[in-house]
This record gives C-alpha cells, structure tokens and sequence, in this order.
C-alpha cells in the first residue's frame, strides 16, 4: 500500500468532490459542480428527467487524521438543511490504494447531529473542570462517547444512545436516499 502525500484541505476537499461526482455519473445521475462561491452546495443533480434537482455539500477526510476520525463543520451547519440538500461524508482512507467511503445523509440528521454534539461539548467542563470556549467549529463523529462529566437532558442523552460506534453504517454508500436512481 502506498501512502497518500500530505495535502492541503483545499486539494483533499476537491478530490472528494470529484469522487462523489464520478460516483453520481457511474450511477446514471446528473451531476455537476456548483459554481465556485455557491454558499451551501458543491454539487447539483437530478435525475434523467429533470424532475428531481438536489444539492449536495461534500465533506472529505483522512481516516488517519485527527484523534476523533470526524469531520470538520462550522455552525452554519446546525441550520443548514431541507428535504433536498444532502451531504455525502467521503473518507479517503489511509492509503492511495483504499477506496473512498462514501455516507450519504439527508442535511437534516447532518444539522442536528452538529447542533447537539456542539451542545453537549459545550455544557461539558473540560478535563481540567473549565468551561469550553465559544467555538464556530463543530466536528461530526462517527462515534460520540459519553463521559462521567456530562449532564445530558433527555434529548441529548437520545442522542449519545443513537450515535455510540456504528451509527454512520446506515449512511455508508446509502446514495438510494437520494432518489435519482
């Protein structure tokens, strides 16, 4: 297996991308890049027919980056969504010779897996006992672990039951959420 070589995100956000286009094409679906600057999409299809046009925002990372194995997001993610915006999570794995990983979400589940993880680490005290400071990044995991230190209100403790390792398996390759095929 060969490694892949240190990249920018820029360059890494634009191979997911193009991952997700090639996968959208090889699967009869018409796809194409958002204009640069488009606010909250990267790509736009619909079906052969023109009858369903969707958006889709790509969010791309390395399984061997960052200790929690997410994806980076931002506070606008918590009120970003509607019934035809997806996202598709692609992982490049470790090496050149894996093939990307694709999870396929309605933004819906994407938002508010961001607004409540960002509640929760935000009521949390850190290990030391300190408050969080304010953060606009937000991080979607695949796997949320409760620790001794969280309070959780009912919601939020729904949430760490559904969200413990393996909650992202549903969306793996799930690109008949879509309904373009």
């Amino acid at each position: 297996m060969s490694e892949i070589k240190r990249t920018s995100s820029t360059i890494l956000g634009a191979a997911g991308e193009h991952y997700v286009m090639a996968e959208l094409l090889r699967r009869g679906v018409i796809a194409a890049k958002a204009p640069e600057g488009a606010p909250n999409m990267d790509i736009v299809t619909t079906d052969l027919e023109g009858n369903r046009l969707l958006a889709i925002q790509v969010k791309t990372r390395r399984d061997y980056k960052g200790g929690d194995k997410g994806w980076h997001m931002k506070a606008k993610h918590e009120m970003l969504f509607s019934e035809r915006m997806f996202y598709v999570l692609v992982d490049v794995g470790q090496s050149s010779d894996t093939p990307p990983a694709f999870y396929v979400m309605p933004s819906k589940v994407v938002a508010d897996a961001c607004r409540i993880s960002h509640q929760i680490w935000e009521e949390t005290p850190g290990v030391n006992g300190k408050q969080h400071n304010h953060s606009d990044m937000r991080r979607l995991l695949p796997e949320y672990k409760h620790n001794d230190r969280m309070r959780l209100d009912l919601n939020q403790e729904q949430f760490m039951k559904d969200h413990t390792a393996g909650w992202l398996e549903k969306y793996r390759n799930a690109w008949y959420l879509l309904g373009l095929e």
